[in-house]
């Protein structure tokens, strides 16, 4: 996704998604044959999804049902970081397109109220949902979403590559390509905190 202007010198938003597996652990020792534990996944029977395999996981519906989180990010058009959330893998992008809008703090910059909200925002087709266009249009926001079920080539990939850009910069960091911690709010502060060293990184673009 990209939006627009959300500062002097920002002039749009992008945001997109990533899968971040869980790494292995010692099944050693372990009861994982209850029912309670399993969970039917096309024939197959995977470990459930619960507390125990730590918060924020799920069935991934791109990697072979792995349970596993999910990153979701907006930035400006320069693909600075303004706000990231953690979901299982089975989560859908669009569940977080508004609590990301939301998330985003005050921009200071001009004379004047700090802006909060971006003039625009571009996303792909998986954030196509008329809900969510009138949700961003109540908060002042103008939706750039590609439809379903249409022709590829509308464009959008020239500007919304640049939060593409920012996650393969987050994955640089061992912490954040794989995830170790089994509490959820331990792996959202190492995304937090590698948001933090984007954002340090990007006062030397000027």
């Amino acid at each position: 996704m990209l939006a627009g202007d959300c500062a002097p010198t920002l002039d749009g938003l992008a945001a997109g998604r990533c899968i971040c597996t869980t790494a292995p652990r010692t099944l050693a020792g372990t009861q994982l044959s209850r029912a309670d534990r399993l969970v039917d996944l096309g024939g197959r029977r995977q470990p459930h999804p619960s507390a125990s395999r730590g918060g924020f996981t799920g069935p991934s519906p791109v990697d072979r049902a792995r349970t596993g989180s999910k990153h979701h990010l907006i930035t400006d058009s320069t693909g600075v970081p303004l706000a990231i959330t953690l979901t299982g893998g089975n989560r859908n992008d669009v569940t977080q397109l508004l609590p990301l809008i939301d998330g985003i703090g005050p921009v200071a910059g001009k004379v004047g109220r700090p802006r909060q909200r971006a003039d625009r925002l571009l996303a792909d087709r998986g954030y196509d949902h008329d809900k969510y266009r009138r949700a961003l249009r109540r908060r002042g926001v103008k939706p750039i979403i590609a439809r379903r079920s249409t022709e590829h080539g509308s464009g959008l990939g020239k500007e919304r590559w640049v939060v593409e850009r920012t996650f393969a910069w987050l994955h640089n960091f061992r912490r954040l390509r794989t995830r170790y911690e089994r509490r959820a709010e331990l792996h959202l502060a190492f995304m937090q905190l590698g948001c933090a060293i984007v954002c340090i990184r990007a006062l030397s673009w000027e």
